[in-house]
């Protein structure tokens, strides 16, 4: 069973205050979703067996089930705040709905059940547009709520690395952190942003870190950049079979050729009496080519190629 989750940006942006239990119910839904491959609409009553959540969170059937459970009644009187653009004259609005709109247990099975509002389902499958996805492994030993909703954060940002700056009433909505929480900014810097931090660089495929933006003496806005862990890439790259082939933008093989010429283990292959600019113009052209590509897998994740998911 594939453990790609896939959210519309407007979700992944959104401001909603949900549980561990209930985001990782909201995951595994989503990925029942994905995977039941008869697409998902307002109609549509999604299962999620406590062994699926127990095999993804490393806990046994019976606490999984309990969790499910207790997950499922939450989920029920939840709420999530999203924003977009009026169609008709292109002005900001908001606007407030419930996540599902129908819960169900089947104890003896282990199994709950749910079904999206007609609002949500549109931000989960609207995949023709922007989206972020990632793997449920990279979250599944984040303990913290605001771990996730960070993680989900910065990784929509994957192609740059770096985030835009949040102000810090604007970054603790999206974090869900209630009003009366760390008010005081040690506080909400200790327990939710370091904290979240510390788990996402231990537990994850990413290195975050982050910068304070002042105005005045006051921190008013914070930003993240992040780098994927290069032994998380290197594994990618390793368990890629000789037969596969890594399909690289026009962008992607200018920079890396370049990089790849300069490099003292490919020195050998230079063409004698040419320039670094000429060996670039030829590793482009093996970049390109299915056959000429498997040579240079090994050196990509030193140079510094990261592997993305996108559609299939």
């Amino acid at each position: 069973m594939s453990g790609l989750v896939v959210k519309d940006n407007a979700l992944i942006q959104a401001s909603y205050t949900l549980d561990l239990s209930e985001q990782r119910l909201i995951l595994l839904a989503i990925i029942e979703a994905r995977n039941s491959q008869l697409g998902i609409t307002h109609d549509t009553l999604l299962r999620v067996h406590a062994s699926s959540y127990a095999k993804h969170f490393k806990v046994n059937d019976k606490t999984a089930y309990t969790m499910l459970k207790d997950a499922s009644k939450g989920l029920f009187d939840r709420y999530v705040t999203y924003h977009d653009k009026n169609p008709k004259n292109g002005k900001d609005r908001s606007f407030n709905c419930r996540w599902v709109d129908k819960v169900g247990v089947e104890p003896d099975s282990g199994i709950v059940y749910m079904r999206f509002t007609s609002d949500v389902v549109p931000l989960i499958t609207r995949l023709e547009k922007q989206y972020t996805s990632y793997d449920i492994a990279e979250v599944a030993n984040l303990t913290s709520s605001y771990a996730i909703r960070l993680y989900e954060l910065v990784i929509q940002w994957r192609d740059v690395g770096v985030t835009q700056k949040y102000n810090i009433d604007e970054l603790r909505s999206k974090l869900g952190v209630e009003p009366e929480q760390y008010k005081k900014m040690s506080n909400f810097k200790a327990r939710v942003i370091d904290h979240a931090v510390n788990q996402i660089n231990e537990h994850t495929d990413i290195t975050v870190k982050y910068a304070q933006h002042k105005t005045g003496k006051s921190i008013t806005a914070i930003s993240f950049s992040f780098s994927f862990k290069q032994k998380r890439i290197i594994e990618h790259i390793e368990s890629t079979d000789d037969s596969s082939f890594i399909k690289l933008t026009d962008s992607q093989i200018r920079l890396f050729s370049g990089r790849l010429a300069r490099l003292p283990e490919l020195g050998n292959d230079a063409p004698q009496g040419r320039d670094f600019d000429h060996y670039a113009t030829v590793i482009a052209d093996h970049l390109a080519d299915e056959n000429q590509q498997k040579k240079y897998i090994p050196y990509l994740a030193k140079i510094g190629y990261q592997p993305t998911k996108r559609k299939v």
